[in-house]
C-alpha cells in the first residue's frame, strides 16, 4: 500500500469525512454491540487501526479499554486529540507496528484495509497477528462482494472481498473467526461485513 498517496487522499477530504463519519452516532448499534462483545471487556492495550477522527477508541474507552488510535492522517489524529481528550492517539501506520510481538490484546481495523492491494492483505494480517498476544481479538470491517475486486471509493481505489475468502485468510494468518455480520447493500451504501476472530 502507498501510505503517503492514501494519506494524500485523506488529508484532502480529511474535513468533509470527519462531518460524515466522525462520530460513534453515525456507526450502526449493532457494529457498536459486536465491537463491544470482542474487544470492550479486554484486558490489556487494544489498538484501533486507521482510527480516522477517533470516534470508535474514544467508544472503546468508555467501555474500560485500554485503548489507543493510530492513523496515518495528521488531520485526523488533530481532531481527535480535541475531540476525545484523554483518550491517546499516534500518526502511525498499520503496516509496521511499532510494539512488541505478543503485547497487545486486540485490534480494531474498521474498514482500514480497504484501500489494501490483495496481493499485500496476508502480509498486513500477520503483522497483525504478531503483535496480537494468544487469545487476542481482531476486529475487521470490510466491503462485501462475491469475488476481489477493486472498485472506485470516493476517496482512493478500494477493494472488495467474499467473506469466506477473509476468513481463509484470517486462518493462514493464525487466526479464527468466531463471528461475521453482513449487511446487504441499499442504494446509499455498499454492502458490509465485520469479522471477529480470535488469535490461535
Amino acid at each position: 500500500m502507498e501510505t503517503d498517496t492514501v494519506r494524500q487522499a485523506y488529508t484532502s477530504v480529511a474535513k468533509l469525512y470527519i462531518e460524515m463519519f466522525g462520530t460513534g452516532q453515525q456507526v450502526d448499534t449493532d457494529d457498536l454491540v459486536l465491537i463491544r462483545r470482542h474487544l470492550g471487556s479486554r484486558p490489556g492495550r487494544v489498538l484501533d487501526l486507521g482510527c480516522g477522527p477517533g470516534h470508535l477508541t474514544s467508544y472503546l474507552c468508555e467501555l474500560g479499554v485500554d485503548a489507543m488510535g493510530i492513523d496515518l492522517v495528521p488531520e485526523f489524529i488533530a481532531h481527535a486529540r480535541a475531540s476525545h481528550p484523554g483518550v491517546e492517539f499516534h500518526i502511525g501506520s498499520m503496516e509496521s507496528l511499532d510494539v512488541a510481538e505478543g503485547s497487545i490484546n486486540g485490534i480494531l481495523a474498521w474498514y482500514s484495509l480497504i484501500h489494501l492491494p490483495p496481493p499485500e492483505f496476508d502480509g498486513m494480517l500477520k503483522e497483525f497477528r504478531r503483535v496480537l498476544g494468544p487469545a487476542g481479538r481482531l476486529v475487521l470491517g470490510v466491503f462485501d462482494a462475491d469475488e476481489v475486486g477493486a472498485f472506485d471509493h470516493k476517496v482512493l481505489t478500494a477493494y472488495r472481498w467474499p467473506v469466506d475468502e477473509i476468513s481463509e485468510r484470517l486462518g493462514r494468518a493464525g487466526f479464527r473467526e468466531v463471528e461475521r455480520l453482513r449487511r446487504p447493500g441499499t442504494d446509499e451504501h455498499r454492502p458490509l461485513a465485520v469479522i471477529a476472530a480470535i488469535a490461535v
